[in-house]
């Protein structure tokens, strides 16, 4: 991606789709994608121990790392807006087991091997606009020996509810508005330069074949396809 466009995306992300706007993205939510969200959340959890150090990569404001706080010993939240971070300390109510970052995921300001599991979900290898090769690397090189990475993105059968949604956020105002000669096959894109891809089983594996790691592709309630990586 070019810099420029990169740098607009960036800018979407940590100021216009950020947090209270973030948030109503999931309140408008309608009851398919509340289930996908759910049972999303319920693979994430069922790879998470009481005593992991867990890390979120794109927290937002909180919705999934409230809940990985109750299931971990401690966990981080990375996100390169601020105003969402703040939204975060205050939904999450400061707990001192919960450590907010501003920052990029694929620069992460944290040490070699000292995560037992990353977690990057809705989507967040497509939605960062960052080097899907270096998010992975970076992942990879925080997560301890027997730690684990979890990846996930929209499975191609969610495609009509994925597009609802973005319809939804569209009218609200909290996106621009779709622009349908260039939305199709899994890419939504907006007439204000937003832009969601998607990664499909096989971009998932032509991304980790170069590992010599356990990498294991699932798609779960025909709605995520998620990439785990056994480090």
């Amino acid at each position: 991606m070019k810099t420029r466009e990169l740098d607009r995306m960036n800018a979407y992300y940590s100021e216009k789709l950020s947090s209270n706007n973030l948030k109503r993205c999931y309140d408008i939510a309608p009851p398919r994608v509340q289930e996908y969200l759910k049972s999303e959340m319920d693979f994430v959890l069922n790879h998470i121990n009481s005593s992991d150090y867990t890390l979120e990569l794109g927290c937002g404001y909180g919705r999934a790392l409230k809940k990985l706080l109750s299931f971990s010993s401690e966990v981080i939240g990375i996100d390169i807006s601020y105003e969402s971070l703040e939204l975060t300390s205050e939904y999450i109510e400061e707990s001192r087991r919960c450590h907010l970052i501003q920052a990029s995921a694929e620069k992460l300001p944290i040490p070699d091997k000292s995560i037992d599991k990353l977690v990057c979900i809705q989507n967040g290898i497509s939605a960062f606009k960052v080097d899907p090769q270096e998010l992975i690397l970076e992942s990879v090189r925080v997560t301890k020996a027997g730690g684990v990475c979890l990846f996930s993105s929209y499975s191609p059968k969610f495609w009509e509810h994925r597009l609802n949604w973005f319809k939804m956020q569209s009218e609200e105002g909290l996106i621009g508005e779709i622009d349908w000669s260039k939305t199709s096959d899994g890419v939504i894109v907006c007439e204000d330069g937003f832009k969601a891809s998607t990664f499909r089983p096989e971009d998932f594996l032509k991304l980790t074949n170069q590992l010599d790691l356990e990498v294991t592709i699932r798609e779960i309630d025909k709605s995520s396809i998620f990439c785990v990586i056994r480090v």
